[in-house]
């Protein structure tokens, strides 16, 4: 509890002068202004998360969370619950979607137990199991408050030593079979949306399989009564380990000041849940890409924030996240390295912004 309570405190808004500084620079190069469009947002918000202009990144790392959910009982899923710890050892072995992806683009992954069921006893695999999965949300809260704090400060621990040993961007993945289900239930908690709206079929279901899951979801809200305005509320009661974990890793990476890159429904759940826990977390969130699953546009625009892709990518585990690195490091390299209108012996009296407005004098 007072790791948690520590780092809502100790997190403040991204640095808003290094932000301007580096929309100067941006508004200087040798280019229409704005013409580079999400590459500029991505440079000037990086900027003020390190309180520098100019940025490398160095080490990257996508911190995958893993856990089982009581809730798979009632049928929501296609795939068979032991799946959990079977991929969640195979994310070692690096034949995974987000294990092939990040080797392409260079980066390191941290896989994290939070909460499988079966006890893993893999040296690869970080040891921070709050309980052997969640239990049945449709027949009471999936853990404590105390549980829930417990796998926050998880995430929140994991982002500090990774940023010691000199990370400089992170990601989020997961693993845990039914957590579409208990995303769903929380953004649905969260925001009030219905669950027609924000559930969607996972790893794929049939048409009766769907509805039964939407009925499931419905009745857990029904059941557990989350409270929207406290966010440990809805999380233990309908919520996961995993998604607790990777708030704990958006809430570390925050306190931190170091960016973090969300992947895909289970990561924007998280997400939504530090934002309301903290407001000023999401000047250090960048969304990779937009999830398949309905709810995922709806946390989007709660956060108010922009995907930087839309592939129609559902995998999870933090495959987005490689993805977005490169954008990122592509938006770095350009403020770093492109030329101003003073390199290009350019006069720049005639340059005005998208909207008409006179920038450069």
């Amino acid at each position: 509890m007072k790791l948690f309570e520590e780092t809502l405190r100790e997190i403040y808004p991204g640095d808003k002068d290094a932000e301007k500084k580096a929309w100067d620079r941006l508004n200087g190069l040798t280019k229409p202004i704005g013409s580079l469009g999400e590459l500029e947002d991505i440079a000037a918000k990086f900027a003020g998360i390190t309180g520098k202009v100019f940025n490398e990144i160095e080490k990257k790392n996508i911190v995958i969370m893993c856990g089982d959910n009581g809730v798979v009982e009632e049928g929501v899923s296609s795939c068979p619950q032991d799946l959990t710890y079977i991929v969640t050892n195979n994310f070692t072995r690096g034949i995974t979607g987000v294990n092939v992806l990040a080797k392409f683009y260079k980066s390191d992954i941290t896989v994290v137990d939070v909460g499988v069921k079966k006890k893993i006893d893999n040296p690869k695999v970080i040891d921070k199991r709050v309980m052997e999965g969640t239990n049945n949300i449709v027949k009471g809260p999936a853990m404590t408050r105390e549980q829930c704090i417990e796998a926050i400060e998880a995430g929140i621990d994991i982002v500090e030593k990774l940023v010691k040993s000199g990370y400089s961007i992170l990601g989020t993945g997961e693993m845990g079979i039914g957590n579409t289900t208990t995303s769903a239930a929380i953004i649905s908690a969260i925001t009030g949306l219905s669950v027609e709206k924000t559930v969607g079929k996972g790893s794929a279901l049939t048409a009766e399989a769907f509805e039964n899951k939407k009925k499931v979801i419905q009745k857990a809200l029904d059941v557990n009564k989350p409270n929207e305005e406290d966010i440990i509320d809805v999380i233990s009661k309908v919520g996961g380990l995993d998604i607790a974990g990777l708030c704990g890793a958006f809430l570390g990476a925050a306190r931190y000041k170091v960016p973090i890159v969300i992947d895909g429904i289970i990561a924007s759940a998280a997400a939504l849940c530090a934002y309301k826990l903290n407001k000023n977390v999401k000047d250090y969130m960048f969304p990779s890409h937009l999830s398949a699953e309905p709810g995922a546009i709806y946390v989007m625009k709660e956060i108010g924030l922009t995907p930087m892709l839309n592939l129609r990518m559902r995998l999870g585990e933090g495959s987005g996240c490689p993805l977005a690195f490169s954008i990122i490091e592509s938006a770095l390299y350009t403020i770093n390295n492109m030329g101003t209108f003073d390199d290009a012996n350019i006069v720049t009296d005639y340059l005005i912004d998208y909207e008409g407005n006179k920038v450069i004098n």
